[in-house]
């Protein structure tokens, strides 16, 4: 997966793509190479590694066109949703045991008793 950790102004190149992710109250940018994503495994690493949460274990998710909020767990969902992303992959980031409610642009999460 080639990668780059800045802002990049030359997004609009034909094999980049941006991704916004936001854990909690943080947004993080960075940019793609569309053509080689990678695996969900090293996305996930790189979410983490990212918003230096490294021994977080969390659930990945992405708008869509429509603005539905989907899981991405694997590799058909993570290529599914890079292929999808345009101009910019939004990506949501939370812990395991919450729930992430979603109306149109309005995003929050509970947080799951466990018994």
């Amino acid at each position: 997966m080639n990668r780059s950790h800045r802002h990049a102004a030359g997004s609009g190149c034909l094999g980049t793509m941006e991704v916004k992710s936001k854990f909690g109250a943080e947004f993080r940018r960075f940019s793609l190479e569309r053509s080689k994503p990678g695996k969900f495994e090293e996305f996930y690493g790189l979410l983490q590694h990212v918003h230096k949460i490294p021994n977080v274990d969390v659930l990945v998710g992405y708008a869509d066109i429509h603005g539905d909020l989907l899981p991405i767990n694997n590799d058909d969902n993570y290529h599914k949703a890079v292929s999808t992303a345009n101009p910019l992959l939004r990506i949501f980031i939370q812990k395991k045991g919450c729930i992430l409610e979603h109306s149109k642009n309005n995003f929050r999460m509970h947080y799951l008793k466990t018994l």
